[in-house]
């Protein structure tokens, strides 16, 4: 494949030594910082660099205003804050171009959200609460991947909303609280807990990612598999299904 790079951050760089190690081609960079200097071409415009797909690990800064151009190259889109004005961008983009969208690139996490499916079907008079660890240099909080298992959660819990600061709370816990908690600090690279709590038992759901290369792997096998789509907006619940 020759893939554009939409940021050169630490996951963009671990994406392009991974994507070379397999025989892929970096054809370029689209960079917020337009005088970094990168060991790549730098480009403009998505579809500028001709490129067979697009990965993009970035800022919404960045890939926002992108997305307001024409764009017919396929597209892996893994960043994440203003979910919803992406996600809303790339459903207008995926009329003329096949598009992956995904808070977070690791299978596994996927996987995590259908068993808290499940688990929320068959647990419904227990308490929970959800809490994410990442690294002291992640600025948004709570993370993409714990949004998506939060919207899982109230979609499977009528009438449930989430709390998010429970030193503003002085009264007992409701049932239809969903608690939020984020810990920044070192270099957790990031853990995922779902928590079920009844009296005189705990159920708990985790993903703990052991390395970063698992987002970046993720990735270029979304854009393996979607170059082969027709176009449309996927993501890990249709992209594998037989076409």
């Amino acid at each position: 494949m020759k893939i554009l790079l939409i940021g050169y951050g630490t996951m963009n760089r671990i994406t392009a030594r991974l994507a070379e190690e397999e025989g892929h081609e970096i054809t370029g960079v689209i960079l917020r910082d337009k005088e970094r200097d990168v060991p790549y071409a730098a480009f403009e415009s998505i579809d500028a660099a001709d490129a067979d797909v697009a990965i993009d690990f970035s800022h919404p800064d960045l890939i926002l205003p992108l997305l307001e151009d024409e764009v017919k190259t396929p597209l892996v889109i893994a960043t994440t804050g203003e979910k919803e004005k992406i996600i809303d961008s790339l459903k207008k983009k995926s009329t003329d171009t096949p598009v992956f969208f995904s808070a977070n690139m690791s299978y596994g996490v996927h996987v995590m959200n259908e068993v808290l499916k499940k688990a929320l079907s068959m647990l419904d008079e227990f308490d929970l609460e959800m809490v994410e660890r990442h690294h002291n240099r992640k600025v948004d909080a709570p993370s993409g991947t714990l949004v998506k298992l939060l919207d899982t959660a109230m979609d499977h819990r009528d009438g449930s909303y989430p709390v998010y600061d429970r030193s503003s709370v002085h009264e007992k816990r409701k049932p239809e609280e969903i608690g939020v908690s984020a810990i920044r600090g070192g270099s957790i690279v990031g853990t995922h807990d779902v928590i079920f709590a009844k009296d005189d038992e705990v159920i708990e759901i985790r993903h703990q990612a052991q390395s970063k290369e698992i987002f970046s792997n993720g990735a270029l096998k979304a854009a393996n598999e979607l170059i082969k789509h027709s176009d449309g907006f996927y993501d890990y619940n249709n992209l594998f299904e037989e076409r």
